[in-house]
């Protein structure tokens, strides 16, 4: 059974998969600045105390783990979430790079799917202009570091463009680097689904060095 550590479980998107790993028997120890933000209790789930921005915190709480998931976001009412994301994400890689980890998984954004030819989601004028710095950031630690990175087998998984709280249907599309859209043209999961799909792809190691998406 593999060990499962993860970053950000109190989050909107961590907390989800934090229940989709722990239902299907994964053993999990998250990494939280406020371990009374996790209100799960289970037997095979650890709650250590951290603060992933500090370099060495990932690497001091990674030995003998297979896999990290990290849902990590400063905060999307935090002034400087656009510097902080890409900030703290390569403090993140380089400390999973020292840990030995051989599968490192990213909640991804939207933002840096394509929309049509040549044309990204970020770019298409449908993301409000407050949330652009934040998308663009995130985006560029995809397409700048985990493109160029070689040494580690990384996963960036890209939700619809609508990730909402909704039912776990375990009924979706799969893709690459398009935005998933249905038959009126919308991009959607549910948070519930996107776990789903987080967990199978922990079991199953399809995608090596890549982004992949998901859609209904």
């Amino acid at each position: 059974m593999k060990k499962i550590i993860l970053i950000g479980g109190s989050g909107f998107v961590g907390s989800a998969i934090l229940t989709e790993a722990l239902d299907r028997g994964y053993v999990v120890t998250t990494i939280v600045r406020h371990p009374e933000s996790i209100t799960t209790t289970h037997k095979n789930l650890t709650v250590k105390k951290g603060d992933v921005s500090i370099p060495g915190t990932v690497r001091e709480n990674c030995k003998d783990f297979d896999v990290l998931i990290s849902a990590y976001n400063p905060g999307w009412t935090n002034p400087d979430i656009a510097a902080e994301t890409t900030r703290v994400y390569r403090i993140i890689l380089d400390d999973v790079k020292q840990s030995g980890i051989e599968r490192f998984i990213v909640v991804g954004g939207a933002g840096s799917l394509f929309v049509s030819p040549g044309k990204r989601l970020m770019d298409s004028g449908a993301i409000p202009e407050s949330y652009l710095p934040a998308v663009r950031a995130l985006a560029g630690f995809y397409l700048e570091d985990l493109t160029a990175e070689k040494s580690v087998d990384w996963v960036f998984f890209s939700p619809a463009g609508d990730l909402f709280p909704g039912n776990r249907t375990g009924t979706f599309r799969l893709g690459k680097d398009d935005l998933i859209v249905n038959e009126k043209g919308e991009s959607k999961i549910s948070v519930q689904d996107y776990s789903i799909a987080m967990i199978d792809e922990l079991e199953n190691s399809v995608f090596h060095f890549e982004r992949f998406t998901i859609g209904y």
